[in-house]
């Protein structure tokens, strides 16, 4: 049995983490954390855990993990994480952060993003924990850096048309949307329910922190510079998220070719599905699942593909590929606990 604990449970990731973890087969969950709410009962935050765990929250202390976790899930802000997990390291636990702390191989690169890092020598080993794309590197890692919700929305679908040079790098968009939930549990007037409500906007339009995320894998996929024109927009849901991507497809390509290639590329991939021709993905179909949903059309009167990806960015996007993380790296079946529908339609 994998010991399990997580820091930043009171956040909407980590109450997904908590459940997860109480219903895995192979995992238990022996402490969680929490500055905000230290000594609070996990169920006096998130009521619907009542019955299901005892938990109480405690604060961060790595001498104090040692001996009792194998692993910890870093829920927590960014650069909070690069504080923790050096710590943690040096205690023989492992690390699946959810921050964008070790999500970079250039540390320049995360500090234009965000800001100074203090753990760089971390970054080295790190291992980018997209596991359809870095299964082999997670096997072995101590710590992960678990993607964006963007980024894998956005990965998922166009890393293997790159591979198999079926695109053109050049005039990649990206037209996304997510629900509240991505925008955490904290307050704020950008996600108040009036300002959310029967409304729909763009963000952080040209300036948005996944971008370079996105831009370096993309990069280093096709062995040279790809850049990405990324426009995240607010939809008044509480979870889910999709991902229209436009693409160039190269000379003489197919539908049908494109169709091959994803079919061959995630053919042993129990969490990305190709629907079938003519049908696109729905936030509601993903909802609850660590599955990511991919359509696809090539128009016929040009050479302009269009890629639909949606996953639930709580799952998939966060708090799922986490323990799907997490199974691979103590060599467990990557389905353990990830096999079930959580939420109702």
């Amino acid at each position: 049995m994998i010991r399990t604990g997580i820091a930043g449970a009171s956040g909407y990731t980590g109450v997904e983490l908590t459940k997860l973890i109480s219903n895995h087969p192979e995992a238990s969950l022996e402490v969680i954390t929490s500055s905000s709410y230290e000594g609070k009962a996990l169920t006096d935050i998130f009521p619907s855990m009542r019955g299901f765990e005892t938990l109480v929250c405690e604060a961060f202390d790595a001498n104090d993990l040692a001996g009792r976790v194998d692993m910890m899930f870093l829920a927590l802000p960014h650069k909070v994480s690069m504080a923790f997990a050096p710590q943690l390291i040096e205690k023989g636990i492992k690390v699946v952060d959810l921050s964008a702390d070790f999500r970079f191989t250039d540390a320049k690169a995360y500090e234009a993003a965000y800001q100074p890092h203090s753990a760089t020598d971390l970054l080295s080993e790190s291992v980018y924990g997209l596991c359809e794309l870095f299964r082999e590197k997670i096997k072995s890692a101590r710590i992960v850096g678990n993607p964006g919700c963007y980024p894998t929305s956005i990965l998922l679908a166009l890393v293997p048309l790159i591979k198999a040079g079926l695109i053109s790098t050049e005039g990649l968009i990206s037209d996304s949307k997510s629900g509240v939930s991505g925008a955490g549990r904290s307050l704020s007037l950008a996600t108040h329910y009036c300002e959310v409500n029967e409304s729909f906007k763009p963000y952080k339009v040209g300036n948005h922190r996944h971008t370079p995320e996105i831009e370096e894998i993309l990069s280093q996929t096709a062995g040279k510079n790809v850049a990405i024109t990324f426009v995240p927009h607010l939809v008044p849901v509480t979870r889910g998220m999709i991902s229209t991507i436009y693409a160039t497809a190269n000379q003489g390509v197919t539908l049908e070719k494109v169709r091959e290639t994803y079919t061959d590329y995630y053919k042993d991939e129990p969490f990305v599905r190709l629907l079938n021709p003519g049908e696109f993905p729905a936030m509601s179909h993903v909802r609850g699942t660590n599955c990511c949903d991919i359509g696809c059309h090539l128009e016929p009167s040009g050479n302009r593909l269009i890629l639909v990806s949606a996953i639930d960015n709580l799952l998939k996007g966060a708090a799922g590929a986490a323990v799907q993380n997490m199974n691979i790296m103590f060599n467990l079946p990557e389905t353990a606990g990830l096999d079930a529908v959580q939420t109702p339609l």
